[in-house]
């Protein structure tokens, strides 16, 4: 009965998070989420007519899912929808004596709908998260190194400060400029691989029987057969407005992202994170009580970045934390050692 009442309250909780999402879009995506606790909804009837009259009074759902519902009411947006897919992951409904085939095969499916949600954004959102985490790595592990390894060499505590901010500003300037520059040099080459207007406009012109056009076709990659049916269909039907072949899909274009917002994200997120360490150094502190303070910082943000990548990619947020922490710590290490082996030269 206590298992019962608990499915009961967590179907109802997981609703209410779909409600909430829905709440906060419009057209298909909105249908798509009220779909989703309408069928949640079904699955709290069957714990309902198990319990019969010994429903009581009402449980509250699992405290993730509390959560996940106020994250849904303020937020939105694809870091909710990552954790509503982990959620669904995480059914037990598999194992459960008491759930139907059916219900554990929802849950299931609903996954993997939460996750093509999701997926429409982080394609809208990778490029601009990509150089964010970027910058914001490279802030944190740059600059602490370099203070590292000038606080190691027995530089004094306002050139270790001055070279830190130093270092915030000349990263943060790189940073920016070149996401601008590669970013802006991705989209270039993916518009270089769409038609030209002139050849688009020669179709009509074509020898049909020699019928060149399959040749096209062919160097986008497809097979001979598939490239001569291809061109047949295409100059059976051509108009003024038919293009030769497709243009790049708007996809490709929202993966990589805008220049701009790219190079605004990199500049803002370096310089937060090459701020991190120089703080103790700016509330006075010095030697190596301000290095461990800021390398104890330097550790909780990488790990706080980490776990945000694994959440929005629907993996473990504590290996990834591990990770980002496991690989910034041994660069600022390596730097560190040279710093000292410097100092003692």
């Amino acid at each position: 009965m206590k298992r019962w009442r608990r499915n009961l309250a967590d179907e109802r909780a997981e609703a209410r998070v779909y409600r909430e999402l829905a709440g906060r879009r419009t057209g298909e995506e909105q249908q798509i989420l009220l779909a989703l606790a309408e069928a949640e909804r079904r699955h709290e009837a069957h714990w309902t007519e198990l319990l019969g009259d010994q429903v009581g009074k009402p449980l509250r759902g699992h405290w993730r899912t509390r959560v996940l519902a106020q994250l849904a009411r303020r937020l939105g947006g694809v870091f909710v929808l990552a954790l509503a897919q982990r959620a669904e992951d995480r059914s037990t409904y598999g194992i459960d004596v008491d759930a139907t085939p059916a219900m554990a095969a929802d849950e299931r499916i609903h996954g993997e709908v939460v996750r093509g949600l999701a997926t429409r954004g982080r394609t809208r959102m990778s490029g601009t998260f990509r150089a964010a985490v970027f910058g914001a790595n490279d802030g944190l592990v740059s600059n602490l190194a370099l203070i590292l390894g000038i606080g190691a060499s027995g530089a004094s505590n306002e050139t270790v400060l001055l070279s830190g901010l130093a270092g915030l500003l000349a990263g943060a300037l790189s940073m920016g400029a070149g996401e601008f520059v590669s970013v802006r040099s991705q989209r270039e080459l993916l518009d270089a691989g769409n038609p030209s207007p002139e050849a688009s406009a020669a179709l009509p012109d074509l020898d049909v029987d020699a019928n060149e056009l399959a040749l096209v076709y062919r160097a986008r990659g497809l097979s001979i057969a598939e490239a001569e049916r291809r061109a047949a269909e295409v100059l059976a039907s051509c108009t003024l407005a038919t293009e030769i072949a497709p243009r790049g899909s708007h996809g490709e274009h929202e993966a990589v992202g805008s220049a701009w917002s790219a190079a605004a994200s990199s500049f803002c997120f370096f310089a937060s994170g090459a701020l991190v360490p120089v703080l103790p150094y700016l509330l006075g502190l010095e030697g190596y009580t301000a290095m461990l303070l800021g390398a104890g910082l330097v550790g909780l943000a990488l790990c706080a970045t980490g776990a945000a990548v694994g959440v929005l990619s629907g993996a473990s947020p504590l290996a990834r934390a591990v990770r980002q922490l496991t690989i910034g710590y041994g660069a600022a290490g390596v730097t560190y050692l040279l710093g000292l082996a410097f100092g003692a030269s």
